[in-house]
């Protein structure tokens, strides 16, 4: 399929707009057969990039046009070459966060794999009813996707009552945990009659990628790591804290656990992600 760039030109958007932006993209993407695979904001600038799989420049245009009604300045064919020939690595030409670093998906195989799972949902169901939990639902996944989105993220699948996500770096990944436990504490904060807590696990490694779906032993383990830690806590693989070495970000040792499918212990680490978490 052939890829696309398009072009912003005076923009005059907040990084949250362009963010919420981006994710109007993706959710309007699939009726129309196209992907947005990633977007470039230079806030100082006032530009927009956004890089984009779709069969025909026409159809990347209707997406825009349907999610935001925000249409490019201009749109040109690329490939991938030339896109980091323009754009460079993420570190190079960074999008409006910092966060969403490392290289782009075909240059490398590793990826940093995130799982979330939210906290009573069959028991939420059957109190509350289909329709309210659906509408429960639909916050949840905008709070998380609209994470991912700022962090430079990709949905992989949604489970339901958890979407499984992965990053081309740790310090994506790790920042965009504890964005989406930030987004749900300030939903909570609103609605304390009826709050959502979730669990994020996360590991990192090289698996296998077939059909935009991901396989093998690091997404094991971050989902058997999301399995093991508590609502409104992030829990993380031991290559995690090592490859997150230098960050500001602090974690707690919570021991060596047993895995199902893994013969060795793993080690697991707690990240903090407010003030007074332990």
């Amino acid at each position: 399929m052939p890829l696309y760039m398009d072009i912003h030109r005076n923009v005059t958007a907040s990084a949250e707009e362009a963010a919420d932006g981006h994710l109007r993209d993706l959710e309007a993407q699939r009726k129309y057969g196209v992907r947005y695979l990633r977007y470039w904001f230079n806030q100082r600038a006032g530009t927009v990039f956004c890089l984009v799989e779709a069969p025909s420049s026409d159809v990347a245009v209707a997406v825009h046009r349907e999610a935001h009604g925000t249409i490019a300045d201009d749109i040109i064919e690329v490939e991938v070459g030339m896109v980091q020939s323009m754009m460079g690595t993420a570190e190079e030409a960074p999008a409006w966060t910092p966060g969403s670093g490392g290289k782009a998906p075909a240059e490398s195989p590793f990826r940093t794999i995130l799982f979330t799972d939210m906290e009573g949902s069959t028991a939420t169901t059957q109190s509350i009813g289909d329709a309210r939990t659906m509408e429960l639902l639909h916050t949840h996944d905008a709070i998380i996707r609209r994470a991912l989105a700022a962090w430079g993220g990709r949905e992989v699948k949604h489970m339901g009552d958890g979407i499984m996500g992965c990053f081309d770096s740790v310090t994506s990944g790790v920042e965009c945990a504890r964005a989406i436990q930030k987004g749900f504490a300030s939903h909570n904060l609103a609605n304390a009659e009826m709050p959502i807590r979730v669990r994020v696990g996360l590991s990192a490694g090289e698996p296998v990628e077939q059909h935009r779906d991901l396989f093998g032993a690091a997404v094991q383990m971050a989902a058997r790591i999301c399995r093991l830690a508590g609502p409104e806590r992030i829990l993380v693989s031991n290559v995690i804290r090592e490859l997150a070495i230098g960050k500001q970000f602090v974690f707690e040792d919570r021991g060596d656990h047993a895995l199902k499918g893994f013969q060795e212990p793993v080690r697991v680490w707690e990240v903090h992600w407010a003030e007074g978490v332990s």
